[in-house]
C-alpha cells in the first residue's frame, strides 16, 4: 500500500500482433527487427492507392481456444482478443473460479468496425443491386433476412461478451472505444478497478482489426497512410524527416493484473507494476494534435502525477509515433515541455515502426512491450529511422535494441478525436510496500 492506495502488478501478458501470434515470438521479432508490413493479402487492395498493411500472420484461434461453439460469434479481432487473453490467463497461472469469479473484472479497448465486410457486401448484393437500397425487397424479405449470430458478433460489446462468456468472469466489465487511446485507456480503468479495491484481478487489453476495404478507404481518404508500396518494410518510419503516413495494423494484447500483495503471496512473476495513468482531451481536430502538444502534455503529467513519480526517474518511452507528419512533432514536442533536459536521458522508440498502427489494440500491445522492456532490461528499437527529423529531437533507440535498466517506463495513445492517453509502469524491484 501507498498511501492507503493498493498497488498493481502485472503478472500475465498475451498477444497477436503483426510479428508473432504470441508474447514470446512477437518480442523476438521486435528485438530482430523484422517487419511485420508487407502488401494486403486478405482482400484484393489492387485498386487502393494504399495496398500494404500489417496484418495477423498464418493465424488459427483454434489452437488457444477449443470452444467452437463459442467462435461461431467472434468476428475476426474477437478471435485475436480470445487468443491474446488466453495466452494472459495462462502466463499469469491464475483463472476465475466459482469462488474469486465475482472478484475479476475485464476492461478492453474494442474495434472500431462492428458489421464484418463480407456482410455490408451481402447485404448490398441482395437489398441494393442497382446502389440504392430497395425497402420493398428488404421488407419482403422480412425476418429471413435477419442472421441472429452475425447481428451479435456486430455489437460494440460482444468482444467482451465473449471474453466474459469464456473466463467465467462476474466483476466489473466495460468496454472502451476512445480510437488509438482505448487500449490504455482500458488499462487505466482496470488499475483504478484494482486500486478501488472493485477487483482483486482484472483481464485487461485492446484488440482491433481495420485491414479491411472498408476501414482501408476511410484511412485512405483521410491521407493518413503511407503510400509506399513498393517498399512496404521502410512504409512505417515514425520521427523521420521523410515520413509519410502510418501502415495500418491489427491485433490484440492482453494483460492480467492483480493486487500487488496477493500475487507476492501466491509466488507469481510480477513483469512490472502498473502505476499510473492520465488523460485528457484535445479537442482541436479530429485526425491531429495541437502543434503545442498541449492534450499530451496534459496527459502524461497527469500520468506521473498518478505513479507519484517524477519526470526524471522515466528511463523509456514508448511513443505513440505513428508516423505521421504533425502527431511525431507534436508527440516531440509535448515531450520536450514535461521533461525539459532530462528528456535527453529518456530512450524513446516506437513500435509501430515494425508491426504497424494496431488502433483500438496498439496501447494494450505496446503496455506489454514497456513491461517486456522492464522484466529483461531490453529497450526495441525504432526502425526506419534513417534522416531525422530536427524537430524530432529526442533520443530515439535506433537500428539494435539497448540493454539497459528500466525503472520507470512509459507508454503514450494519442486517438482520433482528440481522446490522450499515457500509463506508467515500474520495476518491481524498485517497488516498497
Amino acid at each position: 500500500m501507498i498511501g492507503g492506495r493498493r498497488r498493481v502488478a502485472i503478472t500475465g501478458l498475451g498477444v497477436v500482433t503483426p510479428l508473432g501470434n504470441t508474447i514470446a515470438t512477437t518480442w523476438e521479432a521486435l528485438l530482430a527487427g523484422r517487419t511485420g508490413v508487407a502488401p494486403i493479402t486478405s482482400f484484393d487492395a489492387s485498386g487502393f492507392p494504399v495496398r500494404i498493411a500489417a496484418e495477423v500472420k498464418k493465424f488459427d484461434p483454434r489452437t488457444a481456444i477449443e470452444d467452437r461453439k463459442l467462435l461461431k460469434f467472434a468476428n475476426r479481432y474477437h478471435t485475436f482478443a480470445l487468443a491474446a487473453a488466453e495466452e494472459a490467463i495462462r502466463d499469469a497461472g491464475i483463472r476465475p473460479e466459482s469462488h474469486t469469479a465475482p472478484r475479476w473484472g475485464c476492461a478492453v479497448g474494442s474495434g472500431m468496425m462492428g458489421v464484418e465486410f463480407a456482410k455490408l457486401v451481402e447485404v448490398h448484393q441482395r437489398f441494393a443491386e442497382n446502389g440504392s437500397l430497395s425497402s420493398e425487397r428488404l421488407g419482403a424479405a422480412g425476418v429471413t433476412a435477419a442472421d441472429p449470430v452475425a447481428f451479435c458478433r456486430s455489437q460494440a460489446n460482444a468482444g467482451l461478451s465473449l471474453l466474459l462468456r469464456h473466463f467465467g468472469i462476474r466483476g466489473y466489465a466495460t468496454s472502451v472505444n476512445t480510437a488509438c487511446a482505448s487500449g490504455g485507456q482500458a488499462l487505466g480503468t482496470a488499475m483504478k478497478l484494482v486500486r478501488r479495491g472493485t477487483a482483486d484481478f482484472v483481464l485487461a487489453g485492446g484488440f482491433d482489426s481495420m485491414v479491411n476495404p472498408v476501414g482501408l478507404s476511410a484511412f485512405c481518404l483521410l491521407g493518413a497512410l503511407s503510400p509506399d508500396n513498393d517498399t512496404p518494410q521502410r512504409a512505417s518510419r515514425p520521427f523521420d524527416r521523410t515520413r509519410n503516413g502510418f501502415v495500418l495494423g491489427e491485433g490484440a494484447g492482453f494483460l492480467v493484473l492483480e493486487e500487488w500483495n496477493a500475487a507476492r503471496r501466491r509466488g507469481a512473476r510480477i513483469y512490472a507494476e502498473l502505476a499510473g495513468d492520465g488523460n485528457s482531451l484535445s479537442s482541436y481536430r479530429i485526425t491531429d494534435s495541437h502543434p503545442s502538444g498541449d492534450g499530451p502534455i496534459q496527459a502524461i503529467r497527469q500520468s506521473l502525477a498518478s505513479a507519484g513519480a517524477r519526470p526524471d526517474e522515466v528511463d523509456y518511452l514508448n511513443a505513440h509515433g505513428t508516423s505521421t507528419p504533425m502527431n511525431d512533432q507534436s508527440e516531440c514536442v509535448a515531450v520536450r515541455a514535461v521533461f525539459g533536459r532530462h528528456a535527453d536521458r529518456i530512450a524513446v522508440s516506437s513500435t509501430k515502426s515494425l508491426m504497424g498502427h494496431l488502433v483500438s489494440g496498439a496501447g494494450a500491445v505496446e503496455a506489454a512491450i514497456c513491461a517486456l522492456a522492464i522484466h529483461h532490461g531490453i529497450v526495441p528499437p525504432n526502425a526506419n529511422l534513417r534522416e531525422l527529423d530536427p524537430d524530432c529531437d529526442l533520443e530515439f533507440v535506433r537500428d539494435q535494441p539497448l540493454l539497459r535498466r528500466v525503472g520507470v517506463a512509459m507508454s503514450n495513445s494519442f486517438g482520433f478525436g482528440g481522446s490522450n492517453n499515457c500509463i506508467v509502469f515500474q520495476n518491481p524491484e524498485d517497488v516498497r510496500t
